[in-house]
């Protein structure tokens, strides 16, 4: 693994297969796709410069001079050709001066992704405005969570940096627009929850153009196209100018004041919120960096987006519901957001999503808005809990934990020509730009070779299926001189700092064909990098075929995986084995068919949806903490060391720390937990037992600290009724009806679950028939 872990470091991409199938039947016959995970915005090692100048690119497919460009050096006007066209390119004047002994830093070998500064001196005079934080607050909860959430902003406004604009919406039943920038009365524009407002309507209504006559032609977005810096600052105002008026609204901001009856639940408008705040923001500041952020403390009842009705006898649907379509609010809800999404992503802005409440939200019908415009989301049972305050003030703090939100992205890809772009399953939206490089298959957001990513941070990542469309190995005799595929990944963004910036990643694979591959092909698999993709394909499928088998689809696709490249003699499973380059493939596959992702009747729809969001755009290393968590053992006996997923891993004596990615469990072993109410850590003579108990929370505090959303923390004990965070996770080796017991002090497990080792005995008995 550490080789690709590596090649990550510099190129940002890891790919399950970095030695390549050359024709399409053996692309076919390797199951998991020719793929790619790419994390555009992954910091780069500090000593990659940041060039200001603008990039050269070629004039034929567009793409940008890189180390894999073949440069003439001996011809009077130097020429560089293209890797991907192979079109020849005179290289400007201000380029005369290059040699093989004066590079240029985009041609240096070690440079294969490099970033340019490529703000123009008039932007950076427009304002000095980096970002826009529109906050929509829902006021349908009980007085004590309206609290929480209060002194939670309260707080993190403090955190907001002065160059960027808020401002305020709350919605109920009715939808409160307030005006910051006139402090001394405070002014609020209110719309009607059932009613669908027309951005024309909202301008009308806001009395945008009471200074000064309304355009008679094009469309109304920002200064540009006649809209006053007075009319637009009495809605989004520097966070610094408009502190005091907006703790004062937010101190005095009272709960819906609408009465609900006791068998109803609250009218609450959440769609109709978000559409007015998707209009206010594209009429006021079209095409700049600015996130709506959405607080919503319960389900949608009222107009359009309404995913129950207010009818407390009628339930929240269930993924049962879902199944047998028998949710008469879903898809309509869908459809509506489908809508404000065309709309957000044409104005460049984002939607993040904060729902805090013990039933659902209609998170499962946002995902479509808050997964393509790029959007944080954070789940948590109440606006008080640690998750939701402690991921809050991640969002604005700066430095080491800075989470590098950038905005307004246009990501390309450019590729060799055997090789053409399926798609994309990740955070973004389509641009519809067809090219050659499109294939005919569509897998996620395809037809295109580029995408808008309206938000993106340092872990967004994202998936890209490719095609391999060779149909056969006979130019496999060239192979020796050009057997190279290339990729070159294009993202346009605006930095934090609020400058235009644009990062170049070009890598090259080899590519093989013919008999004898199976060696070759084997030497360059990713076993994390397939996890992760198989993770989000399963999750994609779930999501978009009727009557998907996940879990058949699972196993037939690791049977055929170990057929063709395991070790054996047909029809004898103790021959059966598999190169260490595949050894732990069919363990990730054993973890991810009990995972959240597959198992998804345990959870809510909601529930559900957070969970794939969060696959959809994290990195690799974090994929393959939530398919297979890690499970860390302390003791007297030794120093920490990670140990096996399995129940025999519990002890009396031990204290375990899994890591799931969305919790942090910290278990404490029976005697231990005895130890520990006997108050033996407090005795100055049990020093070692207070250092071994503070070992796991110092641990597990630095595994909060870095991630985003924030785990929650489960601290628990053997037998008790948390342990299940723990068990749950855990190869029941172990269970209450197999013939293997549990050793003294240890556990079983309650589960009709096979264990590893049976799932691995029939994966051998039918990969070898």
């Amino acid at each position: 693994m550490a080789n690709f872990v590596d090649l990550e470091t510099q190129d940002l991409v890891r790919m399950p297969w970095n030695v390549i199938p050359g024709t399409k039947a053996d692309a076919a016959n390797c199951t998991i796709p020719i793929s790619a995970i790419y994390t555009p915005l992954k910091p780069l090692p500090e000593s990659t410069p940041l060039l200001n100048y603008s990039p050269l690119r070629c004039r034929n497919c567009r793409s940008v001079l890189s180390p894999f460009s073949i440069v003439d050096f001996s011809s009077i006007n130097k020429i560089w050709i293209c890797n991907f066209c192979l079109q020849r390119n005179h290289f400007p004047p201000h380029y005369q001066a290059i040699s093989e002994e004066n590079l240029p830093a985009e041609l240096f070998p070690q440079y294969t992704t490099i970033e340019y500064d490529t703000t123009a001196p008039n932007e950076m005079a427009q304002g000095g405005i980096n970002n826009v934080f529109l906050l929509v607050v829902d006021t349908c909860v009980i007085e004590e969570e309206l609290g929480f959430l209060k002194s939670s902003l309260l707080q993190v406004l403090g955190m907001v940096p002065e160059n960027c604009l808020v401002g305020l919406i709350t919605f109920g039943t009715y939808v409160h627009v307030h005006e910051l920038g006139f402090g001394q009365i405070p002014k609020v524009h209110v719309f009607k929850g059932t009613k669908n407002i027309t951005k024309d309507q909202l301008l009308e209504q806001m009395g945008f153009f009471t200074k000064r006559p309304r355009p008679a032609t094009g469309v109304i977005a920002g200064v540009r196209d006649g809209l006053s810096h007075e009319s637009i600052s009495r809605f989004l105002l520097p966070a610094s100018d408009c502190e005091f008026v907006l703790n004062s609204i937010l101190e005095e901001l009272p709960r819906d004041p609408w009465p609900v009856q006791p068998d109803q639940r609250a009218a609450r408008c959440t769609g109709t919120a978000l559409m007015i705040a998707a209009h206010l923001l594209g009429a006021c500041v079209p095409g700049s960096g600015a996130r709506i952020m959405a607080f919503l403390g319960g389900p949608s009842t009222e107009g359009e987006g309404a995913i129950v009705s207010k009818s407390l006898s009628e339930p929240i649907r269930s993924h049962k519901d879902l199944d047998k379509d028998s949710a008469p609010h879903y898809n309509k809800a869908v459809k509506f957001y489908e809508t404000l999404l065309k709309q957000l992503v044409h104005q460049g802005h984002v939607l993040d999503v904060f729902a805090c409440a013990l039933d659902q939200v209609g998170v499962a019908e946002l995902k479509v808005v808050v997964e393509r415009t790029g959007g944080l989301v954070v789940l948590a049972e109440s606006f008080g809990h640690f998750v939701f305050k402690e991921s809050m003030k991640r969002i604005f703090l700066s430095g080491d934990q800075d989470l590098g939100l950038a905005s307004n992205g246009i990501f390309e890809i450019n590729c060799s020509k055997d090789i053409k772009i399926q798609g994309i399953i990740g955070p973004c939206a389509s641009l519809d730009k067809k090219g050659p490089s499109c294939s005919d298959t569509v897998i996620g957001q395809g037809n295109t070779t580029a995408w808008k990513m309206c938000g993106l941070d340092r872990t967004t990542s994202l998936c890209i299926i490719f095609d391999i469309i060779k149909k056969d190995g006979s130019d496999v005799i060239a192979q020796s001189v050009n057997n190279q595929f290339f990729f070159q990944f294009l993202t346009y963004y605006q930095h934090s700092s609020g400058k235009m910036r644009f990062r170049v990643t070009t890598l090259s694979r080899r590519w093989v064909a013919g008999p004898g591959i199976k060696e070759d092909l084997i030497s360059g698999f990713d076993q994390e990098a397939a996890a992760a993709v198989m993770a989000r394909q399963v999750a994609f499928k779930m999501e978009t075929e009727a009557e998907f088998d996940p879990i058949r689809w699972l196993d037939k696709s690791l049977i055929h995986i170990c057929s063709q490249f395991g070790e054996y003699q047909k029809d004898n499973p103790s021959s059966f084995g598999l190169s260490p380059r595949l050894s732990i493939f069919p363990q990730f596959m054993f973890h991810l068919r009990r995972s959240q992702f597959v198992q998804v009747f345990n959870n809510s729809p909601d529930e559900t949806a957070y969970f794939q969001m969060i696959l959809n755009r994290e990195s690799v290393t974090n994929s393959v903490v939530m398919i297979q968590p890690s499970l860390i053992s302390y003791s007297f006996q030794s120093e920490p060391e990670p140990v096996l997923l399995d129940v025999a891993s519990i002890a009396a004596d031990k204290i375990l720390v899994l890591d799931s990615y969305f919790a942090v469990v910290i278990f404490h072993g029976s005697t231990i937990a005895q130890w520990r109410k006997a108050g033996y850590q407090e005795l100055p003579e049990h020093q070692a037992f207070a250092s071994l108990l503070q070992m796991p929370v110092n641990d597990s505090d630095a595994i909060i600290r870095d991630r985003f959303p924030v785990p929650r923390l489960v601290i628990c004990d053997q037998h008790g009724s948390q342990a299940r965070f723990l068990l749950a996770k855990l190869n029941p080796s172990a269970t209450y009806n197999s013939d293997k017991q549990a050793a003294p002090g240890g556990d079983i497990i309650f589960t009709d679950d096979v264990s590893f080792e049976v799932f691995l005995d029939h994966l051998q008995r039918l990969a070898v028939q």
